[in-house]
């Protein structure tokens, strides 16, 4: 079985990514990946907790590692800094040469990542890639993923979406032109329970913050 490392922001994609890449035959997701922000110790634009991160990996039954990245952060940083936690999981896992992201339909990010992840030695696959993000969603939501909106990019969606729940009437209520999945930057999520975790987390919801003036966060925790 080919070994992955799978890039892990706390959210619906990536973890639809791990599920579907659970019913092939030929892979094995070894570990999680998060990248963190320095100082906050959450998710770099997810904002998820890292408590949050860790109690959804051991849900997964999985290590999670961590890349952390200082509050400005350039892709040079970036890359050096996941150049750090990569050659830290080969250690662990010799065979490792494989990353897995739960992008789904932006060439250019995808492109990118196959770049720079290359000059690293690192192969990457898309599992969910090119999927109709429509269709996507709601095979998520009937497949029994639950999630919620945790950030939400003011200047693409209104700021009272955030902290809703990732279900039919939410993707029902998105207006014209949001992407279903989120994809160009509208909202992220916060998986709370789904096929990739052997059990339900127990989240509670905390305060609304608005920052940058222009991103919408809603706090999730540990009940």
């Amino acid at each position: 079985m080919l070994p992955v490392l799978l890039c892990w922001s706390g959210g619906k994609d990536a973890a639809w990514a791990l599920h579907t890449l659970r019913q092939r035959d030929d892979t094995r997701v070894v570990a999680l990946l998060s990248t963190l922000t320095e100082g906050h110790g959450r998710a770099s634009m997810q904002g998820v907790r890292e408590d949050v991160l860790q109690a959804q990996a051991d849900a997964a039954g999985l290590p999670l590692l961590r890349a952390w990245i200082p509050q400005a952060c350039d892709n040079a940083v970036y890359l050096q800094r996941m150049a750090q936690a990569l050659a830290a999981a080969r250690q662990r896992w010799p065979a490792l040469r494989t990353l897995a992201f739960g992008d789904l339909l932006l060439e250019d990010i995808r492109q990118w990542r196959e770049r720079q992840f290359a000059g690293l030695g690192w192969d990457c696959r898309f599992p969910l890639f090119g999927d109709d993000t429509g269709a996507l969603a709601r095979r998520m939501i009937d497949g029994g993923l639950r999630a919620h909106l945790c950030c939400v990019d003011t200047q693409l969606l209104d700021a009272g979406f955030a902290g809703r729940a990732f279900d039919h009437a939410l993707l029902d209520a998105l207006p014209a032109g949001i992407d279903p999945c989120g994809e160009n930057g509208e909202f992220h999520t916060c998986v709370g329970a789904g096929p990739m975790f052997a059990t339900p987390l127990r989240l509670q919801q905390g305060e609304n913050v608005l920052r940058e003036n222009r991103y919408a966060y809603t706090d999730f925790m540990p009940a």
